[in-house]
């Protein structure tokens, strides 16, 4: 069954994390996309109450087409790290506290490994895509890699300066921003949406 397409115009981000949305609105940019932040409509942000990633896309993009009456388009994502048990996974924002301090969140993830040698991870995206009659189209898209630390790099947001990408050499804190888009795991499942919903220009 083929998915629902976008038809253009206005496409609500169901974020409130700044650097979260600008990244999404410049992946959007070659499309026809009127890119409006959740943020910057006054929408609430919904309690996060799912237990995977794929749930939690679901609620805030269901949330922001219902209260906005338009095609909204929400991530969730975050860090897996193996040694840490999957941690913070689903909690990847929670760790960094209600002031978004990421360095601090960055040091528990250093401090809970410890000597383990085993620092690999992943970052997971899942991208949601609703509308306001409740359907809902869902990407997924992982990038693996190891954990550095101390921590590189001041460029992305979230714990982007610890990570390394497989067989890159600059973390994504070190990388430019067209670089990292073109591997990072939001890209990845940006790309899969893309292919399913959206339409290329002159296409």
């Amino acid at each position: 069954m083929s998915a629902r397409r976008f038809a253009g115009g206005d496409l609500v981000v169901a974020t409130h994390n700044p650097g979260k949305a600008a990244e999404i609105a410049e992946l959007l940019a070659p499309f026809s996309v009127n890119v409006l932040a959740a943020g910057a409509l006054g929408l609430p942000e919904p309690d996060e109450t799912g237990t995977t990633f794929e749930a939690n896309a679901d609620l805030k993009a269901l949330a922001a087409a219902r209260a906005s009456g338009k095609p909204s388009l929400a991530d969730d994502s975050g860090l897996v790290v193996a040694g840490l048990g999957g941690d913070p996974g689903i909690y990847s924002a929670r760790w960094a506290g209600p002031t978004k301090d990421f360095g601090a969140a960055m040091a528990r993830v250093n401090a809970g490994l410890g000597a383990n040698p085993d620092r690999s991870a992943f970052f997971v995206a899942v991208l949601a895509l609703a509308w306001p009659d409740g359907h809902v189209e869902r990407f997924r898209g992982e990038v693996h890699g190891t954990l550095v630390w101390p921590a590189r790099g001041t460029r992305g947001f979230g714990y982007d300066p610890m990570f390394l990408p497989t067989g890159a050499a600059l973390t994504f804190g070190e990388m430019d921003p067209a670089a990292k888009h073109a591997i990072s795991h939001r890209a990845v499942a940006f790309r899969r949406l893309v292919a399913a919903c959206f339409d290329l220009p002159g296409g």
